[in-house]
């Protein structure tokens, strides 16, 4: 293990900052909204700590990561512990967390005919909900 990455795993008032932050939040958050949500709370966190936190606790599991319809990474903290894909909607950015043993069947029976191993794989389905979808009428 690198000296870095021991590093990175210390619990330090800013890591312990943005996952309170993080655990009181119910929808995905970019790194710039949270940045700015510490800040209105006081704490003391720069936005380059609040990213290296973010990547940090994505690496490990802790925190979903997708990218919005602006192509922007956005975080919340993990509802299951399981690998899991989302279903998100593109008007109100509610997200839908799925298993699907479907796409875990597709994904290593596709690696596996071309030879890949140590596969790893993201789905995220974009759409709208019943709400917009009503709204869109």
């Amino acid at each position: 293990m690198s000296q870095d990455a021991g590093r990175e795993q210390r619990v330090t008032k800013q890591r312990v900052a943005v996952s309170a932050a993080l655990d009181e939040l119910e929808d995905f958050v970019s790194t710039q909204e949270l940045y700015r949500l510490l800040h209105e709370r006081g704490a003391s966190v720069s936005l380059a700590t609040t990213y290296r936190i973010l990547q940090a606790l994505a690496e490990d599991g802790r925190v979903d990561v997708l990218r919005n319809a602006d192509g922007e990474a956005v975080y919340r903290r993990c509802a299951v512990a399981e690998h899991h894909h989302h279903l998100v909607c593109r008007g109100c950015g509610k997200t839908v967390e799925l298993e699907a043993p479907a796409v875990e069947s597709w994904a290593s029976k596709v690696a596996a005919a071309h030879g890949f191993t140590s596969v790893d794989h993201t789905v995220e389905i974009f759409g709208l909900c019943p709400d917009c979808a009503a709204r869109q009428g």
